[in-house]
């Protein structure tokens, strides 16, 4: 073993060894209990950040002590790679998105090589692959066949820089999530997943979902948005015709001083041309279609409208109210008209004082007394109702119910259930995905490609920097084709699939990769599914994770799946910050993998990302902290190195401490170290098993090599007397096993200057004795009025009231409590006695 620990050689030899063992391919065939361990995976459009690497080393860690643990892991990886990112990055730098995604794949599996992740390779899954998106096509076909795909016109969010349809969730604050460009509205006929007809069971399974976070959970309630309420009709003076408004607040309606059409209703255009205001309603749908749904959903934007010259008839008193139409009411929500109660809803308040229009207050909160004039703010709150005919002095939540049974008595209204969630549209007006396996045909009408036509694939000669239409419509041999019904001349679809269309089973095909009759092996599927533990960003909580749940339950529905939920249990990392701000390429913070390994090793990098502190929160990065666990690591290296190098003694290896040890006599120092490294066995098992917290593991590691090391500096060598020796042996050995989920390389490498063979990956993790954790004494802190005064020493397990007695013995106890009441003695074993007197001041 050499003096000095050079990662820059051991960690190169030892990624070499492992791919000759084939060490981290997963078994098949075997009886242990199997455990499936999936990172999310990446889209390879450039090279990998530490930030992103995070997420890969924390599931490693994992997958590495469940192998170590007993159980048959399976630790895939693969490449998302088709979709928007890919592409724009290839544009950019002048490649077709094929060659630029394989050198991505090529350059971010190196990174993944050299810090020793424990992927399984041979079940590597390339989405951009034609034997991967074929199945992609296939699904679509069978949702098709089942009515969960279709064609409509519709509002879409599109994007004028990515030229191509963003999904609601891609939109942030009116912007491209890629690029932030302000998204503008189309009308466009577009492909569907009919994700809706899920809502309700998307909903209610979220329940069994107990090993996921709560803020996932609320999030995805929030955004399938379920809403109970009454569909009611106001009648159009007039003309013989109702609009149809939704509300969850049948209580407020006797407040409804006026009703808001969305721009985009049809009623909007045909209530304008009798008011002669054709040209001015054009003229402000288009500024509306300029904004994005979310943009104009949100409570920030200024109410702008336009009075329609006509009049509804409130159902509840028969009151007209005008008719207007605004722009923050949204044709694709709810019914595209609202009754607005501006007394009780914000957004309807602000533009009742924008265009003076009536407020009329129908709920009293209990205990205040709300006036017209002076409201500010809406109360959106409980209350009593109040100038509300009939129903003025019930509780507002009775109010709901007892309005909604009115209503439907006069046939003017009835209960129903509505969501925010609405169809997922998968339409891309780009190159780089899975072309949407349609023909159109102008005798048979919209047509299927059959199954045995899949894949369609990708042309060659598209252009990719097409204007105006999508690029595969620029291929005449992709477009141009034959009816499969009828063999006249046709055109294919040229939309693209969306990137997580992809990223939506995915999981599934790492079960049975190689499956070439079939999107998976379903008994392959039926042995390692549901993921058991799944790791990956906050950010994916809606978008990804709500699309592959609905995949599982439509795979479900067509018997290709056993169960309802893809993913048992999910852990979220947090995002790394440097300098204050996410670490990203456009801010310019990031640190990339080489850096850290070609100055510290592997190792260190690994030590480093998952030291930084609770894995689920944010951190910021610290250059100084890389430098601590890269001493810790030299450290352990001296320890080894100096064990192995003593002349007095041997270290060896014993398959069983405990009977070896039983019949040794050691010194009380080596019974202190042993007690130190079985409570660090029990500290790091339980931290990575029930919190994943590997800061606190690795802490706790640290203090182990720095027991070892001071004990070790004390008998100045390896102890003469063989119990201490083998206690000795029994902490560097059980120390190098804990360490090995964490800084592989550097265990390998002492494992085998140890004297054993093989990898520490095929060792079982050290088990800890419960009662060798014990401490045999307590050295309890006491304090007077909060400030300390003493040590108490008593005896492992002593019962409260003995130390209570024992601490107000103590005679500097006694001193500072002398002439004083006692009020109480606050008792924390084994650590901490407080004595608390009359004269302490608050």
């Amino acid at each position: 073993m050499q003096s000095r620990y050079n990662a820059a050689e051991i960690e190169p030899k030892w990624q070499a060894r492992w791919q000759q063992m084939d060490l981290f391919t997963t078994r098949t065939g075997s009886d242990a209990t199997k455990f499936y361990c999936l990172d999310m995976y990446p889209y390879p459009s450039g090279e990998l950040h530490m930030g992103h690497m995070r997420n890969y080393i924390l599931g490693d860690v994992l997958a590495r002590h469940k192998t170590m643990t007993g159980f048959n892991v399976l630790h895939p990886m693969g490449w998302d790679a088709l979709g928007l990112p890919s592409e724009l990055a290839a544009v950019k730098n002048q490649m077709h998105p094929r060659e630029w995604t394989l050198n991505c794949i090529s350059r971010m599996r190196e990174q993944f090589d050299r810090l020793g992740i424990s992927y399984d390779w041979s079940r590597e899954v390339n989405t951009c692959l034609p034997e991967y998106y074929r199945w992609d096509q296939w699904f679509f076909l069978k949702f098709f066949e089942k009515g969960l795909a279709y064609r409509a016109l519709a509002p879409v969010n599109w994007c004028p820089s990515c030229e191509t349809v963003l999904a609601n969730e891609q939109v942030i604050q009116g912007a491209c999530e890629r690029c932030d460009t302000p998204v503008v509205r189309k009308e466009l006929e577009q492909w569907f997943y009919r994700i809706t007809a899920y809502a309700d069971r998307l909903l209610e399974d979220l329940s069994s979902l107990t090993e996921w976070p709560e803020r996932v959970l609320a999030m995805q309630r929030n955004w399938i948005g379920r809403s109970q309420g009454v569909r009611i009709k106001f009648a159009v003076g007039g003309r013989n015709e109702f609009i149809d408004c939704f509300t969850t607040r049948a209580d407020t309606l006797f407040g409804a001083t006026f009703v808001v059409l969305a721009p985009e209703n049809p009623l909007t255009m045909d209530l304008a041309r009798r008011a002669g205001k054709e040209a001015q309603l054009t003229t402000f749908i288009s500024r509306c279609r300029s904004q994005a749904a979310a943009l104009r959903a949100g409570e920030e934007i200024q109410k702008e409208g336009i009075f329609l010259d006509a009049y509804a008839v409130n159902p509840a008193n028969g009151k007209r109210i005008p008719i207007w139409t605004a722009n923050y009411v949204l044709m694709e929500y709810g019914t595209g008209a609202i009754m607005a109660v501006p007394a009780h809803d914000q957004r309807d308040l602000e533009f009742a004082r924008q265009y003076d229009l009536p407020v009329r207050i129908v709920i009293q909160p209990e205990g205040e007394e709300l006036t017209e004039g002076s409201l500010t703010e809406a109360h959106v709150g409980e209350g009593v109702m109040v100038n509300s005919g009939q129903f003025s002095g019930v509780p507002s939540e009775k109010g709901k119910d007892a309005v909604a049974d009115f209503l439907e008595s006069k046939g003017a209204g009835e209960r129903e259930v509505q969501y925010r969630l609405r169809d997922w549209c998968i339409s891309r007006q780009k190159y780089w995905g899975a072309p949407i396996p349609i023909v159109y045909c102008d005798q048979c009408g919209i047509v299927p490609v059959p199954e045995d036509q899949l894949p369609v694939l990708l042309p060659s000669g598209a252009d990719l920097t097409s204007k105006g239409a999508a690029p595969l419509a620029s291929d005449p041999t992709f477009l141009h084709t034959t009816c499969p019904r009828c063999r006249r001349p046709a055109r294919r679809e040229t939309d693209t699939m969306g990137t997580f269309v992809y990223s939506s089973w995915y999981y599934l095909r790492f079960a049975s990769p190689h499956c070439n009759d079939a999107p998976f092996d379903r008994d392959a599927v039926r042995h390692w599914l549901p993921v058991d533990k799944y790791v990956g960003g906050i950010e994916h909580a809606i978008l990804h994770l709500l699309y592959a749940r609905f995949f599982t339950k439509a795979f479900s529905d067509l018997g290709l799946v056993d169960f309802q939920e893809p993913f048992r249990n999910l852990f979220t990392q947090g995002m790394i910050y440097r300098h204050g701000a996410k670490m990203s390429k456009s801010k310019g913070n990031v640190v990339t993998p080489d850096e850290i390994c070609d100055k510290f090793g592997a190792d260190t990098a690994r030590l480093f990302i998952l030291f930084l502190g609770p894995p689920e929160q944010d951190t910021e990065w610290s250059d100084q902290g890389i430098e601590g666990c890269h001493r810790f690591l030299n450290r352990l290296w001296r320890l080894a190195y100096d064990l192995l190098s003593s002349k007095e003694g041997q270290v060896r290896y014993v398959p069983s401490w405990r009977e070896e040890i039983a019949k040794a006599q050691f010194s009380a120092e080596a019974k202190e170290l042993r007690r130190k490294v079985h409570q660090t066995i029990r500290k790091v098992a339980t931290d990575i098993e029930q919190r994943m917290h590997f800061n606190t593991a690795i802490s706790s590691l640290m203090e182990l090599t720095n027991s070892a090391v001071s004990f070790l500096d004390r008998s100045q060598g390896l102890p003469a007397n063989p119990g201490d020796s083998l206690v000795l042996s029994e902490a560097i050995h059980n120390l190098v096993l804990m360490l090995s989920p964490f800084a592989p390389h550097v265990a390998d490498e002492i494992w085998e200057s140890l004297g054993q063979e093989g990898s520490t990956y095929r060792q079982p993790f050290p088990k800890w004795e419960e009662s060798l954790t014990v401490e045999e004494m307590w050295t309890i802190v006491v304090q007077v009025d909060g400030r300390f005064r003493d040590r108490l020493e008593v005896p492992a397990g002593t019962d409260t009231e003995d130390i209570r007695q024992s601490a107000l013995n103590l005679p500097r106890v006694q001193r500072h409590t002398q002439g004083k009441a006692i009020r109480q003695v606050i008792v924390v074993p084994p650590k901490l006695v407080n004595v608390v007197t009359g004269n302490r001041t608050a």
